[in-house]
C-alpha cells in the first residue's frame, strides 16, 4: 500500500486476505445459490435493508462514520476482509478486498452510502425510520409493519426512506449474495474488490486521493462495476456504459442599488425579474434546444455499437410521457436516450423578490438564476462556461464575477454576474467492444431473461446521471459500466425516497451472476 503524500491523511487500515475457503465447486450455480437463500430469508432481508436506511448519511458529517463502521462489520460478517480509509474531516472510505485463488480477473464493485440532504418537513415519514408500504404512495399503498420470519413478502411492496434508490440498496444486495455463497460452497470466478464512497453526493471531491492511497489494490482491477442508478422507465433492466458531467453555476442581474417601491419607481427603474428572464429565454428556444454558440459543436462522436445499441432502445417517450403528464418534450421528435447524449441546460432556481403572501410591492434590486450544466464526453465545464459567458455578453451585458462597485454600475447599463461553473464532474463513457464489458453485458442479460424474460435488458450507450466515472475510465484507465437497479420511480433525491421490492431482489440475481460470470481468454 502506498503511503499517501498529504499529511493530513490517517490510513486507519486495510488488509487484503482471502474471503472464501476454497474447496470442490458444488453444482449449484452462483445465481441459484442466491435465489435459493433470498425465497428462504425475503422477510429478513427486507428488515435488514431497513436497518441500513435508518444510519443517517449525509455526506462529512459525524453521523455517517457510524454508518460506515456498520457497513464494514457487516461486510467483515459475510468473510470479506474489509476496512476503512480516513481523511481528517471527510466521510470515511469503505474498501473491500476478497481475493480468490487461481482467479484471473479482478472486478471493482463501486456503491456510494451517503445521501442527499432532506428536510423531514417534506416527507410524509421521518427519512431514517424506514416505513414499509403495500405499493408506491401514488398508488394508492398504505403502510404496514416489516415483516415477521415467515411472513410472505409481496414484491410490490415499496420500502420508504433516504437513500432507499440511490444508493444503499445495492449494499443490502451485495451482503445476501455473498452469505449465500459462503453457505453453498459457490467461489465468485474473479477476485472482488468493494469500495462504498461516503461522498458522492458531495462531488467526491476526496475520491482521487483515497484511490491514490489505495493505488495498489486498484490497479489489479480489470474493469469496474458501479451499483447505482434507476431501471429502464418502462421497468426493464438496464446496463448503462456512460453517465453525464455535472456543473452548476448563476447569473445576477442588477437593478438599482436597493429595492424601490413599485408605485413609486415602477415603470421607470429597471425590472430584474423581466431582465433575467429575458437573458434566460436567449439562451433556448421554443423547442429547448440550446441556442448558445458552439454549445453542441465539442460532442465526441459514438462508435458503431453505441449508435446500433441507442436504436434498439425500447421507445418509452409517449408511455413516461402520460405517467409524468406533459404533452411536448425539448427536443422532439428526438427521444429521451437521445437527448441524454448531448450537453443540457437547465434553469434549477430563479429568485426575484417573493411570491404568495410574503409577495411586496418593490421592484427587486437583483434577480439570480441557478443554472444546471449536464456534460457529455467531449465537454469541459470550463468550456462550456466560456460559452455561456460569452453568449451574456452578446446580449449586451457587461460580465463581472463580484457585486459590481457603483462606478461600475454608472458605467455600464447592463451588468451580469456570473459565479460558479469551474469545477465539476466530467462526463464518461466505455466502449461498448471492450471485451470486459462484453462479458458484463453476458452476464447482465443472462441474470435479465432469468428475472424477467428473454430480451428484457436494455443496452444504454449512456444515462443522464452523473457519477465519478471518470476518475476510474479517464485518470485510471480502466473501463467501467453502470449496472443500475432501483425502480425508475423511486423519487431519488426528493421526498418519499422508495425503492420496490423486487428490484432488490433483481438486484441479488443480477450480482450473483456478475460474481460468478464466466471468464474468457482475449
Amino acid at each position: 500500500m502506498k503511503t499517501c503524500p498529504f499529511p493530513t491523511v490517517a490510513l486507519v487500515a486495510i488488509t487484503l486476505g482471502v474471503l472464501l475457503p476454497i474447496g470442490p465447486l458444488l453444482a449449484q450455480s452462483g445465481p441459484d445459490a442466491a435465489r435459493a437463500y433470498r425465497e428462504a430469508n425475503e422477510a429478513s432481508l427486507v428488515r435488514d435493508f431497513a436497518e441500513l436506511l435508518s444510519y443517517p448519511n449525509r455526506a462529512h458529517t459525524p453521523e455517517i462514520r457510524e454508518a460506515a463502521l456498520y457497513i464494514r462489520d457487516q461486510m467483515r460478517g459475510v468473510g470479506v476482509e474489509t476496512e476503512l480509509l480516513e481523511i481528517e474531516g471527510v466521510s470515511p472510505l469503505i474498501l473491500g478486498f476478497l481475493k480468490v485463488p487461481g482467479a484471473t480477473r479482478t472486478l471493482g464493485i463501486y456503491v456510494h452510502y451517503d445521501g442527499q440532504p432532506v428536510d423531514p418537513s417534506n416527507w410524509t415519514h421521518d427519512p431514517f425510520d424506514p416505513t414499509l408500504y403495500t405499493a408506491a404512495m401514488e398508488a394508492g399503498g398504505t403502510p404496514i409493519d416489516l415483516p415477521a420470519d415467515g411472513d410472505e413478502v409481496d414484491p410490490e411492496w415499496r420500502l420508504y426512506a433516504r437513500s432507499a434508490g440511490d444508493d444503499k440498496a445495492p449494499i443490502s444486495a451485495i451482503l445476501p449474495v455473498l452469505r449465500s455463497f459462503q453457505e453453498s460452497g459457490v467461489v465468485p470466478t474473479s477476485n472482488l474488490v468493494f469500495m462504498f464512497d461516503g461522498e458522492e453526493e458531495a462531488g467526491s471531491a476526496n475520491l482521487d486521493t483515497y484511490m491514490e492511497m489505495a493505488s495498489e489494490t486498484l490497479d489489479d482491477i480489470d474493469i469496474w462495476l458501479f451499483f447505482d442508478g434507476p431501471a429502464h422507465p418502462s421497468g426493464r433492466p438496464q446496463v448503462t456504459f456512460g453517465v453525464r458531467g455535472s456543473v452548476g453555476m448563476e447569473v445576477t442581474v442588477y437593478g438599482a442599488t436597493r429595492n424601490l417601491h413599485s408605485g413609486h419607481y415602477g415603470n421607470w427603474a429597471p425590472d430584474t425579474g423581466n431582465i433575467l428572464a429575458r437573458l434566460l429565454t436567449s439562451m433556448k428556444d421554443d423547442d429547448g434546444n440550446v441556442l448558445i454558440e458552439g454549445w453542441y459543436e465539442t460532442v465526441e462522436p459514438m462508435g458503431a455499437e453505441e449508435r446500433d445499441a441507442l436504436e434498439r432502445m425500447p421507445d418509452w417517450d409517449e408511455e413516461l410521457k402520460r405517467e409524468l403528464g406533459l404533452v411536448w418534450t425539448e427536443g422532439a421528435p428526438q427521444r429521451l436516450p437521445e437527448r441524454l447524449l448531448v450537453p443540457a441546460l437547465n434553469v434549477r432556481g430563479i429568485t426575484s423578490g417573493n411570491t404568495g403572501s410574503l409577495a411586496r410591492n418593490v421592484i427587486p434590486n437583483m434577480a439570480v438564476a441557478a443554472l444546471g450544466i449536464r456534460m457529455v464526453k467531449g465537454n469541459t465545464s470550463e468550456q462550456l462556461r466560456t460559452l455561456i459567458v460569452d453568449h451574456i455578453e452578446r446580449q449586451g451585458f457587461h460580465v463581472v464575477e463580484e457585486d459590481p462597485d457603483i462606478e461600475t454600475r454608472l458605467r455600464y447599463p447592463r451588468i451580469a454576474k456570473v459565479t460558479g461553473g469551474r469545477d465539476g464532474s466530467i462526463a464518461a463513457r466505455t466502449s461498448m467492444a471492450d471485451p470486459f464489458a462484453q462479458q458484463v453485458l453476458a452476464a447482465a442479460n443472462s441474470a435479465a431473461d432469468r428475472a424477467f424474460g428473454d430480451g428484457a435488458l436494455v443496452v444504454a450507450p449512456g444515462m443522464g446521471g452523473t457519477l465519478p466515472l471518470y476518475l476510474f475510465t479517464e485518470v485510471a484507465g480502466k473501463p467501467a459500466i453502470v449496472v443500475p437497479v432501483a425502480n425508475h420511480d423511486n423519487n431519488q433525491h426528493a421526498p418519499d425516497e422508495n425503492l420496490r421490492i423486487a428490484n432488490l431482489w433483481y438486484a441479488i440475481d443480477l450480482y450473483a451472476a456478475l460474481m460468478t460470470m464466466p471468464v474468457t481468454v482475449f
